[in-house]
This record gives C-alpha cells, sequence and structure tokens, in this order.
C-alpha cells in the first residue's frame, strides 16, 4: 500500500502535510468528509488564502486527469504530439 493512501497512519508526512492530504481526499472522494474538525486542522496550519489556493489546485488537478481518462489517453501522448507538431515547424 502507498504511504500516501495510508498518509494518517504514515510516519512519513508532517502533521502539515498529512491534512493537506486529507483535504485532497475530501475534495476528490468525499466532500462530505469537511466538517468542522478537517476546518480546524486546515485552519492550524494553513490561511484562508492558502486552502483556496490548494483546495484550487487539487480541483483542477483532478479534473484534468478525469477528463484524459474520458478521453483514454495513454501518458506520454500528448508529450509526444506536441513534440511531432514542433518537428513540422523546424
Amino acid at each position: 500500500m502507498s504511504e500516501v493512501t495510508s498518509h494518517e497512519t504514515s510516519q512519513r508526512f508532517t502533521a502539515r502535510e498529512k491534512v493537506a492530504l486529507a483535504y485532497a481526499d475530501t475534495i476528490i472522494w468525499a466532500p462530505e468528509r469537511a466538517d468542522d474538525a478537517l476546518w480546524e486542522r486546515l485552519h492550524a496550519e494553513f490561511t484562508e488564502p492558502q486552502l483556496v489556493e490548494i483546495g484550487y489546485w487539487i480541483g483542477f488537478i483532478s479534473g484534468g486527469q478525469r477528463w484524459l481518462k474520458t478521453l483514454s489517453t495513454k501518458k506520454g501522448e500528448l508529450a509526444a504530439v506536441l513534440a511531432e507538431k514542433q518537428g513540422q515547424k523546424a
């Protein structure tokens, strides 16, 4: 099992990192877990602007990954297409 998926019990992450990972899990998988206890933990480690930025980034990356999955893309396909286009311009 990845330490990221078991971040709450892992010794690898700081308290700040653990709550950031819990925030990511909550945004991506279970928004109903955004309870007062989570917000208290988050505010103990991050400012409101930081939470907005982190939350936005998590949503942006997660949404992008879901979109790529919907398109059935494979790792490296975009880089290959871009390299091909660059080669055509030269």
